[in-house]
């Protein structure tokens, strides 16, 4: 199988009140689509979540999730971060798919296609909080095998994510190892 490198460009960060939501005194919060991450022809791709976490504290990666069909902002929407208990804080960095060279556009199958699979990889390498469903999903060694040939390049505001993700790495260097002893 040929090997796949997937380029993301990472921009952020943007608050709940950027994409729509307002607060008032009591924050009681009211969702109104407004024109930031609503592009209906760019702002679509992988985002990121950052905010308060019990157990993990604040301004920590709580969730990578996806726009496909919907943009950022009508997606994130959905999500009721709004309950998050620092919701003014949760700060949002949205990431779309981009090309070097003569790379051509991707059909619309398959730019979904690799959208979902950078989301399946960088939940697996980076472990959100909120995540758990999708870790727990990839932990087979088998559903894994399907990104071994695939390479993630993080750019710009990628924050807490690696700048590069590679299944080399995640899927195929340990599982099959030896320690080296020292020998006198």
């Amino acid at each position: 199988m040929e090997k796949q490198t997937i380029r993301i460009e990472w921009d952020g960060a943007y608050s709940l009140e950027d994409i729509g939501y307002s607060f008032d005194d009591n924050f009681e919060s009211k969702y109104v689509e407004n024109s930031k991450l609503n592009n209906k022809i760019k702002d679509y791709g992988l985002y990121q979540i950052y905010g308060t976490h019990p157990v993990y504290g604040n301004d920590v990666l709580l969730y990578i999730g996806k726009a496909l069909q919907q943009t950022f902002s009508k997606r994130i929407s959905q999500e009721e971060w709004e309950y998050n208990s620092d919701c003014k804080n949760i700060k949002i960095y949205v990431g779309r798919l981009f090309s070097v060279n003569d790379e051509i556009q991707p059909s619309d199958n398959a730019w979904e296609t690799m959208i979902t699979q950078a989301e399946k990889m960088l939940i697996y390498s980076h472990s959100p909080a909120k995540n758990s469903s999708n870790i727990l999903h990839l932990s087979n060694k088998e559903a894994l095998k399907k990104f071994k040939n695939l390479k993630i390049l993080n750019y710009d505001n990628y924050r807490s994510l690696m700048p590069e993700v590679s299944g080399d790495i995640w899927v195929d260097c340990f599982h099959e190892y030896k320690i080296f002893e020292y020998k006198n």
